[in-house]
């Protein structure tokens, strides 16, 4: 007898070991999946920024039909006062360092990025300014059928909607930083701040002229 040596047949089946293995559904990255990742900030877009005013409008109508029947005793409408007074303070004190930023980069003594950054930076005081003004003008008891007070609830609406607009054009300046400076960006800029100065010192004025009848 004799043995014949052979070599072990191939196999075209693999192994358990050289199969690969699937790949968990969790893994596959789907397109678009990074996009929609982060969630929709306010000033995304121009439906956002249309949202936030409808909510403000309608914040702005309770708080006076609120102010209207609210009678406030002398204690708590001298403290109302007090907030009013500060927050006009916080709140016009952040809009005239933001509209100076603004000044200095259209006069070539700061860079974009530099007045774009000083004015993010204050849209907190800005905002806590007008809600402090709104809180504490509701137990300051106001007669919306005097003309001038009627206009002082005015301007504090249009600052509200003035600033939700301005983040908006704040945020698509710092996205487009290279043509930030064309006509309609140096335009819109010019308005925002413009209707920005009439209605902080309108209601400046209309405040002090109250105090004084």
């Amino acid at each position: 007898m004799s043995a014949v040596w052979s070599d072990p047949p191939l196999s075209v089946v693999p192994s358990p070991r050289s199969r690969p293995r699937p790949v968990p559904a969790m893994a596959v990255a789907k397109p678009g999946a990074a996009r929609h990742a982060r969630p929709v900030g306010l000033y995304d877009s121009w439906w956002t920024v249309g949202g936030a005013a409808l909510a403000i409008c309608a914040a702005w109508a309770v708080s006076v039909f609120v102010a209207v029947h609210l009678q406030a005793d002398a204690t708590l409408h001298t403290a109302a006062l007090f907030v009013h007074l500060a927050s006009l303070v916080l709140g016009f004190g952040g809009v005239l360092v933001a509209d100076y930023y603004g000044l200095l980069w259209v006069t070539g003594r700061c860079t974009l990025q530099e007045a774009v950054g000083s004015a993010s930076r204050l849209h907190f005081p800005i905002w806590a300014g007008l809600a402090g003004l709104v809180a504490s003008g509701v137990f300051l008891h106001p007669n919306p059928s005097a003309p001038l007070t009627l206009a002082k609830l005015v301007m504090v609406l249009v600052l509200s909607l003035n600033g939700l607009q301005a983040g908006l054009l704040n945020k698509r300046m710092a996205a487009h930083a290279a043509t930030s400076s064309e006509p309609r960006y140096l335009a819109w800029g010019g308005a925002t701040a413009i209707v920005s100065q009439i209605c902080w010192w309108g209601a400046v004025v209309i405040g002090f002229m109250n105090t004084q009848s």
